[in-house]
C-alpha cells in the first residue's frame, strides 16, 4: 500500500484575525453554481466560530463532477442550496475563475488533502471530536490508526460506509444513535458523490450540532489504498489525468464526458463577463470617467 505524502510543516499564520463573513468578491457564481473562494485557514475560522455559537454547519465542495451532478440530480441541488460554505475542490475550476476575472485575491483549491495537516493540528489544539463515516471497515480503521500515529492527541472514531443508507433503516438508525452519543464537533462523510451528500441531506435535521464535510475518498488516501497524485500535477490542474490513468474504467465518463455538459454554463459565464464589460464601457463619460453621483459632486466642487 502507498501512503500519502509525509506531513509538511504548518504554514498557517495567526497574525491577523480571519473573518466569519465573506467579502462580496469571495462568493461567486461560476458554471451555473455558487461557491466561495476561501483559504483553508478561513474555513477553520468559520467552522470554529459556528461551533462556538452552537450552530450546525454544512461545508460542501464543488468540482467539475459536482457541477455536472447538480444539473441532473435534484437532491444534489438541494444539498448545495443548504450548504453554509462551498469550497472549490478543483484546479481547473480555479483556472476558469481566473479567466473569468476573479483575480482580486490569490487563492488555491480548498480540499481535505490540501489542508489535512493544518486541520488535525487545529483539531488537537481546539479539542475537536472528529467522526468519520465512509470506506470499507478495514480502510476506515487503517486510516484512523495512521492519523492517530501522527496526532496521538486527536479524538477520532470511524464507521464503515457500507451500510443501508435508506432513511429509517436499522443501519442508519444505529449510526445516528452512535453519533448522538458521541457528539462530534466535526463529521466527515466519505462515501462518494452523490451518496454522501444525499445521506447528509436526508439526515441533516437529526444529526448532532457539528460541522459536516463530505470528503469523498480522502480516507482511502489516509489508509494508503489509493495512490496520491504527485503534488506538482495537482498544482498544474492535471491531477485528474493521473487519476484517469490509474482507474480509466471508473473515471473515463467523469473526466472525458461530463465536462461536455458544462459547455453551456461556460458560455453563459463568458457572455456575462463580456456583457459586463460592454455595460461598463457604455456607462463611461466621453472623458473616460464613470458617470456617478459622487463624480458629479466632485466635478461641481460640492461635498459627496
Amino acid at each position: 500500500m502507498t501512503s500519502i505524502d509525509p506531513p509538511r510543516p504548518l504554514t498557517m499564520r495567526r497574525e491577523r484575525p480571519f473573518r466569519l463573513t465573506r467579502r462580496p468578491e469571495e462568493r461567486v457564481r461560476l458554471l451555473g453554481a455558487v461557491m466561495d473562494l476561501v483559504r483553508a485557514e478561513e474555513v477553520f475560522h468559520f467552522v470554529a466560530g459556528r461551533l462556538a455559537a452552537g450552530e450546525k454547519t454544512l461545508v460542501a465542495n464543488h468540482n467539475l463532477h459536482s457541477l455536472y451532478l447538480i444539473q441532473r440530480h435534484e437532491p444534489m441541488r438541494r444539498f448545495f442550496e443548504r450548504a453554509h460554505l462551498v469550497e472549490v475542490d478543483s484546479m481547473p475550476l480555479i483556472f476558469w475563475a481566473r479567466l473569468m476575472g476573479r483575480r482580486s485575491r490569490k487563492f488555491h483549491r480548498c480540499t481535505y488533502l490540501d489542508w489535512r495537516e493544518d486541520f488535525w493540528a487545529t483539531a488537537v489544539a481546539q479539542g475537536w471530536r472528529v467522526f468519520f463515516v465512509g470506506g470499507r471497515p478495514a480502510v476506515a480503521e487503517a486510516a484512523r490508526a495512521r492519523i492517530l500515529a501522527q496526532w496521538p492527541a486527536a479524538t477520532l472514531e470511524t464507521h464503515s460506509g457500507y451500510f443501508d443508507h435508506t432513511p429509517g433503516s436499522p443501519d442508519s438508525e444505529a449510526l445516528l444513535q452512535r453519533l448522538d452519543a458521541y457528539k462530534p464537533d466535526i463529521l466527515f462523510v466519505g462515501m462518494g458523490m452523490p451518496v454522501q451528500e444525499v445521506w447528509l441531506l436526508d439526515n441533516y435535521d437529526r444529526l448532532p450540532t457539528c460541522a459536516m464535510f463530505p470528503l469523498g475518498g480522502a480516507f482511502d488516501y489516509e489508509a494508503g489504498v489509493q495512490k496520491q497524485s504527485p503534488r506538482l500535477l495537482g498544482q498544474l490542474g492535471l491531477e485528474w489525468l493521473f487519476r484517469l490513468y490509474m482507474d480509466p474504467r471508473r473515471l473515463f465518463h467523469r473526466y472525458c464526458v461530463e465536462p461536455c455538459y458544462l459547455i453551456w454554463p461556460a458560455m453563459r459565464d463568458i457572455i456575462s463577463r463580456f456583457g459586463d464589460r460592454s455595460n461598463a464601457r457604455a456607462s463611461m463619460s466621453p472623458q473616460g470617467e464613470t458617470a456617478s453621483p459622487r463624480l458629479a459632486n466632485l466635478r461641481s466642487g460640492s461635498a459627496p
